[in-house]
């Protein structure tokens, strides 16, 4: 399979599956935790989103396995800008781990509260392709007055173009 875009190295853009198989992956944990009560289990995806933002898609294991696992059997889906979906991730470890801090100091119903949302919305993404963090990525360029304008996709290497 050839890619137009290192997984790794080209973080500027995505392959617009990745963030769906992570927001199913997201998703589905955050719904096993709240109906077990396996508090912890939010922490560990918090930290999880946390470490990829940090250092990379590398350390991100929910991409690893797209990257490794299944876009190697499906091929690189179409590449969409990494910025929008980053963001995502960012408020969704803000609420994992407002979550986990809530469980933590025995605020149970408001663990319950975002670990849910955050499971919601998750699912929302992974089914629809709607991203409500996504969208209001957007929605704060425009509002900041910088519209939201794609990056450019990496350029594709000569070779690949025979």
């Amino acid at each position: 399979m050839k890619r137009r875009a290192d997984p790794y190295r080209d973080t500027d853009v995505i392959d617009s599956r990745a963030p769906r198989f992570n927001q199913a992956t997201v998703g589905i944990l955050s719904l096993v935790a709240v109906a077990t009560g396996w508090w912890f289990l939010l922490a560990l995806l918090g930290a999880q989103l946390i470490v990829g933002l940090v250092f990379g898609r590398r350390w991100c294991l929910p991409c690893v396995a797209y990257f490794q696992l299944v876009q190697p059997s499906l091929g690189e889906g179409p590449l969409e800008d990494s910025r929008p979906p980053r963001f995502a991730n960012v408020v969704g470890a803000v609420f994992l781990t407002g979550a986990s801090v809530a469980y933590a100091v025995g605020w149970p119903v408001v663990g319950v509260v975002l670990g849910s949302i955050v499971a919601a919305l998750a699912l929302l993404a992974a089914v629809t392709g709607f991203c409500t963090g996504c969208e209001a990525y957007k929605l704060g360029c425009r509002l900041t007055g910088r519209p939201f304008v794609s990056c450019p996709l990496p350029p594709v290497p000569a070779a690949a173009t025979d």
